[in-house]
């Protein structure tokens, strides 16, 4: 996919991930956040909750985390706590989802649902829209929005485990070559990196042949 300059705007969009060391999203059988969240991250959390995001993902990740804000809500979920309050906060912020599968009204509160490309829609919704977007999970909407030019920011939260034998979802499977300049760095709780860049979707290697 080639790349797509996308016009200024009052709306900028991030990709926000939270990753193992190894590069995965989740692993099988482990908790949430790795069952390694601590007080300085959950606090800093709460402090992303208050910026007003718009949320954007596709299908899955909509079947997927408003399932588990219905499961959350219910007595004895299972769920921890900070996990719980996170997942039925959710219903209350704004969200995009991209599907060609799923029908509107989406069940969800605050959901809106686009059926068309999500490029093209990302890049009119930048346009004529005002307001931080981020991504919420959605690997393969996050890889495409990169690959078009689109993301403002691309930050990353690294838990300190390496799950090579449960990790799922590998992140950068398929991702062009991007450079990446520092914007933000941060520790949490002793053990949790905060990585935030300015991407530049490259054609090839720095110096090489184009």
């Amino acid at each position: 996919m080639g790349n797509i300059s996308a016009e200024a705007s009052s709306a900028t969009l991030m990709i926000d991930l939270i990753i193992s060391l190894d590069g995965y999203a989740s692993a099988e059988g482990w908790p949430g956040w790795w069952g390694l969240e601590g007080p300085e991250y959950l606090a800093w959390l709460g402090q992303e909750e208050k910026k007003g995001y718009t949320f954007l993902m596709g299908a899955n990740t909509y079947r997927l985390m408003y399932g588990m804000s219905e499961e959350a809500a219910a007595e004895d979920s299972g769920f921890s706590q900070n996990e719980g309050a996170s997942l039925t906060g959710l219903a209350a912020v704004p969200k995009i989802v991209f599907s060609s599968t799923l029908t509107a009204p989406l069940a969800w509160p605050n959901s809106e649902l686009v059926t068309g490309d999500a490029v093209e829609a990302v890049n009119e919704i930048k346009r004529t829209r005002t307001g931080p977007l981020s991504t919420l999970g959605s690997l393969s909407l996050c890889r495409s929005l990169l690959a078009a030019g689109l993301v403002d920011r691309f930050r990353v939260v690294i838990f300190p485990v390496i799950t090579g034998r449960t990790g799922s979802e590998r992140i950068y499977d398929g991702y062009p070559d991007v450079s990446l300049e520092m914007a933000d760095s941060r520790t949490f709780d002793g053990r949790i990196q905060l990585l935030e860049y300015v991407p530049t979707v490259l054609d090839g290697p720095p110096g090489g042949t184009q």
